[in-house]
């Protein structure tokens, strides 16, 4: 019985203390939406814009394909403007 009681004692000791829980570090990654800072892409003066209907047809080929090496490199500066958004 007394084996009883001192256990009993002890028990109520124990119970007594407060527990406090031991500080712990959490890293959580979450995504964050950042706007895009890229620079804006600036439209060229197209080389077609000023051809008239009486213009040679050799002015007005080479013309186009002046433009068409405009729009490859305008296309180039869009897609990397994109990709740096990304």
């Amino acid at each position: 019985m007394a084996v009883v009681v001192v256990f009993a004692v002890a028990l109520a000791g124990c119970a007594g203390q407060p527990v406090e829980p031991e500080p712990r570090i959490v890293r959580v990654e979450v995504p964050v939406v950042v706007p895009c800072r890229a620079d804006e892409v600036a439209v060229p003066p197209w080389a077609a814009e000023g051809l008239r209907k009486s213009d040679s047809l050799e002015l007005k080929v080479r013309a186009l394909l002046a433009e068409r090496r405009q729009a490859r490199g305008y296309i180039r500066e869009l897609l990397a403007a994109n990709e740096a958004c990304r």
